[in-house]
């Protein structure tokens, strides 16, 4: 008797390439890229500047479409959504982490962690519930009516995890996430990473080119020149031939 069929992955790209601009002004910054990702997988995408990392996240994000190839996600074709439709999907699905943090500073904290959900149908009950659950996770429960100009610069990047964390999503998108915070800070912050991927089974994607943050991930994907490049050629680094008897 044959079971169900099998699930698919939370991501997969094919062939995905990127160009922009047109005819002798085209510019190809992705080409070719294969990628799949698991549901609850924790993956760091490394890559120096330029090298395209930061275009292939805004892909994974639905910030930006494909010019060539497909992405799937649970199995669905997102490729050519419309704007709304990718807005839409983005809000209920993805969680954005990024290096700047992204207040607002006329809002409270509660009210920072609140904003996604704003987007939704979510009561407002239920949304301050749920941003102030989160932000006593993060260890800001003490900060709830503070303005962002009156936390430091790691607790800033805790509210903006707890803020990408209010919709539930099944992934996390950070962008160089630790880019700004001091040694205390960014150790801090990659803690708590692990432990809400742990907690919540969400899936976590860092976008960095620091191997310190890369190595904490259980798998690192390297990009240069618009490709995925096998590991240990991003820095140039002699890689052992193969022999054969």
């Amino acid at each position: 008797m044959n079971g169900p069929p099998p699930e698919p992955p939370l991501i997969e790209l094919r062939q995905v390439g990127k160009i922009y601009g047109r005819g002798e002004a085209a510019v190809r910054v992705l080409e070719g890229i294969d990628l799949t990702i698991s549901r609850g997988e924790y993956l760091a995408l490394m890559g120096r500047s330029g090298s395209g990392k930061s275009t292939l996240m805004n892909v994974l994000g639905l910030l930006d479409v494909p010019s060539e190839g497909q992405y799937y996600f649970e199995g669905r074709d997102v490729s050519r959504l419309t704007d709304d439709e990718r807005s839409r999907l983005r809000g209920q699905i993805i969680g954005f982490v990024f290096q700047r943090f992204f207040l607002l500073a006329n809002l409270t904290v509660l009210e920072n962690a609140e904003l996604p959900m704003r987007y939704q149908d979510v009561s407002p009950a239920e949304r301050r519930s749920r941003a102030k659950a989160l932000l006593e996770r993060v260890g800001l429960g003490h900060r709830l009516e503070h303005r962002p100009n009156q936390l430091s610069g790691g607790e800033q990047q805790r509210v903006a995890i707890a803020r990408a964390l209010v919709n539930r999503p099944r992934m996390v998108l950070a962008d160089e996430p630790t880019g700004n915070l001091d040694t205390a800070s960014h150790g801090r912050v990659m803690n708590l990473f692990a432990e809400l991927r742990r907690e919540t089974g969400v899936t976590l994607v860092l976008v960095t080119h620091d191997p310190a943050v890369g190595a904490a991930a259980e798998r690192c994907v390297e990009v240069k020149d618009g490709h995925i490049v096998p590991r240990g050629t991003l820095a140039g680094e002699a890689r052992p031939r193969e022999t054969h008897p």
